[in-house]
């Protein structure tokens, strides 16, 4: 017998709480199934800041991890962000936890230990402020190995794809017309939501082919942009917004294989492949380059050194290619709405507007035609008062 769903609200004891238990071994793949209150329950080592910031806007009561939220093999910045969102972090309770709780469970939470009714079920680390400050500096120490370890996987993948980087060989044949025009490039990153807001007016301007990175075309499409294309492994876009109208093109491995197809083909959606060992973000910047875009604006893409890194997939090494390869047109959109925020006050609004009323009542007031026109509605007036008198 199922036991009532609790819905939970923050409480005041970060070691106590419960809710519905969602589980996933993709993070990305659950935000869409979660709810406010409901415990996610994943299996993500180093935890980085993408998906913690995606549980944060879900708005989950708690997370209970499988794995360790930090290794230690780099400073990634997931946990610290679920900490400073008050939701309590769960980790390193192992494989078991998916086999002893079911979807839908309710689950409690009391210290390092998690209940399905009165039965523990698996036992964790609590995580905190304090613990998570000291598993940052010790995996900070380690940084110079994953350094090393990036610039190897740099050298790798130049070796497997400099044909494609170099001279665009295996770059898909399309039907959308870019040869000329700005390519927006939206993925599901870092503040994606605050840059793509800010760019309102350069999209009203400049009308740029709109492309979403996965999860990237269910921004466009809840900022009120129909997408363009559709590029990824179809892992994070929903089904409505991939029956959108909007050309796909699915990444697929090296060697041909594409996961993401079959999806698409069940949905009726007409699309096309596009094999590589680079990132789908890295996909839909060479396509754009090499179909001629005059312009590429990228939002939420990965920049920095440490976010490479807080990905924690040696595939990152092809973002660094990449953007070597295209930065002579990209403009990175990332901060733009910390740069720049358009900012009017209702009082400012509210005395333009009635400036505005003024001026045009003056001008009306002493012009001819504005004469002949108060005069008529002078009139009118008088005509409608004399019949309300006859009324009453």
């Amino acid at each position: 017998m199922r036991l009532p769903t609790l819905r939970w609200t923050r409480p005041a004891d970060p070691g106590r709480a419960g809710g519905t238990a969602r589980l996933d071994r993709r993070t990305k793949r659950l935000v869409g199934r979660l709810r406010p209150g409901d415990v996610a329950v994943i299996d993500h080592v180093d935890l980085d800041r993408v998906a913690a910031d995606s549980l944060v806007a879900v708005g989950v009561g708690a997370v209970l991890n499988a794995k360790p939220s930090v290794s230690g093999r780099y400073p990634n910045l997931g946990p610290e962000v679920l900490i400073e969102a008050g939701i309590p972090l769960l980790d390193d309770l192992g494989e078991g936890v998916f086999e002893r709780i079911q979807e839908g469970d309710t689950v409690r939470i009391e210290g390092n230990t998690v209940y399905l009714g009165e039965e523990p079920v698996a036992h964790g680390d609590l995580q905190d402020a304090e613990s998570i400050g000291k598993a940052m500096a010790d995996a900070r120490e380690g940084l110079s190995v994953q350094l090393e370890a990036f610039a190897a996987n740099t050298m790798v993948y130049l070796k497997q794809e400099r044909d494609l980087l170099l001279y665009g060989v295996g770059v898909p044949d399309i039907r959308t017309e870019i040869q000329g025009r700005h390519c927006l490039i939206v993925v599901r990153g870092y503040d994606y939501k605050a840059d793509l807001d800010v760019l309102r007016p350069y999209i009203r301007e400049f009308k740029p082919v709109l492309i979403g990175v996965d999860g990237g075309a269910d921004a466009l499409v809840e900022a009120g942009y129909p997408p363009d294309m559709i590029i990824g492994d179809m892992d994070s876009v929903t089904d409505d917004v991939l029956r959108c109208g909007a050309e796909v093109v699915v990444h697929a491995y090296p060697d041909g294989r594409a996961p993401g197809l079959a999806r698409v083909n069940g949905l009726g959606v007409p699309a096309v492949t596009f094999p590589a060992a680079a990132t789908s973000e890295d996909l839909a910047m060479l396509l754009a380059d090499e179909k001629g875009a005059s312009l590429l604006v990228a939002v939420g893409t990965h920049a920095t050194l440490v976010e490479f890194l807080d990905k924690g997939r040696g595939g990152m090494a092809s973002t660094f290619l990449t953007r070597l390869k295209v930065g002579g047109k990209l403009v990175d959109a990332k901060g733009v709405s910390r740069l720049y925020r358009q900012s009017i006050s209702g009082s400012s609004l509210l005395l333009l507007v009635l400036s505005a009323i003024a001026a045009m009542a003056s001008a009306v007031a002493v012009s001819t035609v504005g004469k002949a026109y108060l005069g008529v509605v002078s009139e009118w007036w008088n005509n409608f008062v004399f019949q309300l008198e006859r009324l009453f």
